[in-house]
């Protein structure tokens, strides 16, 4: 697993298998996010599969697909949800891009909007083209 922490609270990385999920758990994570939608590429883990070893391991699982179609609303809000929960929380697509644009988008109105792309930053994503959409 190639990790990115953005903050203490929120990491990113590009596809897990059901079999990282015990090291995730052990690294303290709670809620697992996926932001890859099903059969992207055929070797891709479906979704059901990874959420129910996070299950097994006692991990909340929310799955927030993001496609060709892009952002909505609903996934922003969403992924806002799912960062108030309690303890780490650990998103993931095919390379960890759209998880930091979702968590990004999510924290606009809650963190400053320079605070947000810099925290990207420092785990090795631009989300600079999104300033105006996150207060700038």
């Amino acid at each position: 697993m190639d990790i990115k922490t953005i903050n203490e609270k929120v990491s990113v990385s590009p596809q897990i298998s059901p079999n990282d999920l015990p090291a995730l758990k052990e690294a303290g994570f709670t809620t697992i996010i996926n932001n890859r939608p099903d059969g992207e590429a055929p070797e891709q883990p479906d979704g059901a599969v990874i959420e129910e070893e996070a299950k097994k391991l006692g991990l909340n699982y929310i799955a927030i697909p993001m496609g060709r179609e892009g952002v909505s609303p609903d996934m922003i809000e969403a992924t806002r949800n799912a960062m108030a929960s309690d303890g780490k929380v650990f998103a993931y697509c095919r390379s960890g891009t759209r998880s930091t644009t979702l968590w990004a988008l999510s924290q606009a109105g809650e963190m400053p909007a320079d605070e947000i792309i810099k925290s990207a930053a420092q785990a090795g994503y631009d989300v600079s083209h999104l300033a105006q959409y996150l207060g700038e």
